[in-house]
């Protein structure tokens, strides 16, 4: 698997990434030792998790795996905190206090002495920006992190704290911005993605598939046991879904049919290979799952399929940022 270097860093990552935000509920330890053999024997190295995920399961699953299957050494650990992992007003946010000891939580969970890669899960209007930096700083200078990014910031609050690190020699500068990203949702590149290349921050980018509906497994029916047969899943699809959508995953059919790949293949390469994208971030149930994103790594997208698929999905752009889209 090709290797690409995160935003302006030293870190060098797989160019897809392994999720676990299912590890520890809809997916068994089993299945996860299956998912992360494969992808580490795959060339694979960066495995993103997060401390809300599975009420820290999928962390604790991660970390006996860690222990027993797949070697520390071969693999990135990437992780986020701000979201609520306690209750009351002290269980959540991004001060100081909550993100130092969610990430002193998540090593312990995760059985290690450090995460390579450290997100802001979320932007805290409760807590100014300063301290939450400070909070980073303080985590990579204590050798509990070695690299600091943010997650879901919009354009103006990813250019606000990537500035804000640079500003000042001895800060730990962002190196990744982790947003959803895909045929079906590219809201990101009126302004996040300008943002991450005008600051030497990498893209990360999150439900790269548009939440399952550009596998076209659900053009027809929703099919029993897949996720958006799920109450607790079905809401996160259907966000996506409409008339607009439709056409999207046929004009992906369409486009995979004619190169004799899968329609996943096809909305996989088509992110992976965006100006800023270093590593699109990709969840699977079960290691069958996985397998089918990593027998797309070699799929290549012709530029006349490239550009269909951008002329159908194309997203709106009006005044000020009308000028990203010539």
């Amino acid at each position: 698997m090709e290797q690409r270097a995160l935003g302006r860093s030293g870190l060098v990552v797989s160019r897809l990434a392994l999720g676990t935000m299912t590890w520890g509920r809809d997916t068994d330890e089993d299945e996860a030792a299956m998912q992360l053999t494969a992808f580490v024997d795959a060339g694979g190295t960066l495995v993103d998790t997060a401390d809300v995920y599975c009420d820290g399961d999928s962390e604790r699953t991660l970390g006996r795996l860690l222990a027993d299957v797949v070697p520390r050494s071969e693999v990135l650990l990437a992780t986020k905190a701000v979201g609520r992992t306690g209750p009351g007003p002290l269980g959540r946010g991004a001060s100081r206090g909550h993100l130092l000891s969610a990430l002193d939580a998540s090593l312990r969970r995760l059985g290690v002495d450090h995460v390579d890669l450290w997100q802001l899960h979320a932007w805290d209007d409760l807590t100014p920006l300063e301290e939450t930096l400070a909070a980073c700083d303080t985590a990579v200078a204590s050798g509990r992190v070695r690299y600091v990014g943010v997650s879901n910031f919009t354009g103006w609050q990813t250019a606000q704290a990537a500035t804000w690190q640079r500003a000042w020699p001895g800060r730990a500068p962002l190196v990744s911005t982790q947003v959803e990203y895909s045929l079906l949702q590219r809201g990101i590149e009126r302004e996040v993605v300008p943002a991450a290349e005008a600051l030497g921050l990498g893209v990360l980018a999150w439900s790269p598939l548009g939440r399952g509906l550009l596998t076209g497994k659900y053009r027809t029916a929703t099919p029993e046991g897949s996720r958006g047969a799920s109450p607790q899943w079905a809401g996160f699809l259907d966000d996506l879904r409409s008339a607009g959508a439709d056409r999207i995953v046929e004009a992906v059919v369409t486009a995979a049919d004619g190169l004799g790949t899968s329609p996943l293949a096809v909305a996989l390469a088509w992110v992976r290979d965006r100006p800023g994208v270093v590593a699109p971030v990709v969840g699977a149930r079960t290691a069958a799952q996985l397998q089918e994103s990593l027998d797309a790594e070699a799929v290549r997208l012709p530029a006349a399929i490239r550009t269909a698929l951008e002329d159908v999905s194309a997203p709106h752009f009006s005044y000020p940022d009308q000028r990203a889209a010539r």
